[in-house]
């Protein structure tokens, strides 16, 4: 049995099923909407032994000067669509990934399946219907897809928040440091950073570097079957710079802490670091699936928002700091009347993953 980072042995963890997962969250403890200011949320700190009700403002006291933040830098585009079908019935597209400059990867809701040959209308320009790929269709667009997005797309919020996407999502549903275009969905927990808070981190810890992974429509996918080893994660598409690579490794080497800001740095780092001889730069996908009994190589300490019930991003964080502690905490949140998911509260938490 390999070590972890601090020379426990891992635990060894017998077969585990998708309701082994489950917690009972009452619909009005979804956010609807973003706070007025974004570091007002609440945030739960959760221990080893203990647990603690703060705010997200609160959490620079939390780190130590010998700390390395790293946070995600994908940006949110425009990917929701709304058009009918040559047939003439409507159609939503959701596209999930820009293959090149005229063709995307999308999904499509409508009545009736979408067929290649065919073509939709969206805002009076038309979309070819290339090929089925997969889960997903290939679209050509008549022009470059972002400019297409940055005329026609709207805010593709998550299918948990009941409401259209309204003009100040376009700025809320997207971090602060947002750069690298590509994403269906805002890595949330850098949805908490405000102006006064990234100053707050960078003063306190020894440094901050950004990562970039492309969220798909997919993290919102349920899994299909009870059983955890059945599932096959959706592809994300990830990048790491040599120089954040390195800086990376620096920490690792000392007493320092990793600390990612959300469960998509989680997934890029640990996929990065998979192989002996510590994080390794570049770019490409994966399709790693965190649950317990995953062996941590890069991550310390994580920031996240709640997650759903049953979903994955929950069984990674269960990995992370203990599925026991996790759940009892997920229970203390909900009765605490915590706001959950995208536009809700968070927790901040070391890794404990044997309690």
């Amino acid at each position: 049995m390999e070590d972890r980072r601090d020379g426990a042995p891992y635990p060894l963890v017998p077969p585990m099923l998708k309701s082994d997962f489950a917690y009972d969250l009452p619909a009005e403890r979804i956010a609807q909407k973003p706070l007025a200011e974004r570091d007002q949320a609440r945030l739960l700190h959760l221990g080893r032994d203990t647990m603690a009700h703060r705010t997200v403002a609160d959490w620079p006291e939390l780190l130590r000067p010998d700390d390395l933040v790293v946070v995600n830098n994908t940006q949110v585009i425009p990917a929701r669509l709304r058009g009918v079908k040559d047939s003439g019935g409507a159609v939503e597209v959701l596209v999930e990934r820009i293959e090149d400059e005229r063709t995307a990867l999308c999904q499509g809701r409508a009545s009736k399946p979408l067929k290649p040959g065919r073509w939709l209308s969206v805002g009076g320009e038309r979309l070819e219907i290339v090929a089925r790929a997969g889960e997903f269709h290939r679209l050509l667009f008549p022009q470059p897809v972002m400019a297409f997005l940055q005329r026609h797309g709207t805010t593709p919020l998550p299918p948990y928040i009941d409401r259209a996407a309204e003009a100040a999502d376009e700025s809320r549903y997207q971090t602060l440091y947002a750069s690298a275009p590509g994403a269906v969905a805002a890595p949330t927990a850098g949805l908490h950073f405000s102006e006064r808070l990234l100053e707050a981190v960078r003063r306190r810890v020894a440094g901050m570097v950004e990562v970039t992974l492309h969220i798909g429509a997919g993290t919102f996918a349920p899994m299909r079957g009870d059983d955890l080893g059945a599932h096959q994660m959706h592809a994300e598409r990830y990048e790491i710079s040599a120089a954040a690579a390195e800086r990376i490794r620096a920490v690792q080497e000392g007493p320092g802490r990793v600390v990612a800001v959300g469960t998509t740095v989680v997934r890029a780092l640990e996929t990065a670091a998979a192989e002996p001889g510590g994080i390794r730069p570049g770019c490409g996908e994966t399709r790693l699936f965190i649950k317990p009994g995953f062996r941590f190589r890069a991550v310390d300490a994580l920031l996240t928002n709640f997650h759903l019930p049953e979903s994955t991003l929950l069984m990674l964080v269960c990995a992370f700091a203990g599925q026991r502690r996790v759940l009892e905490a997920y229970r203390s949140a909900v009765a605490a009347e915590y706001r959950f998911f995208s536009y809700g509260d968070a927790m901040f938490t070391e890794r404990f993953a044997d309690v």
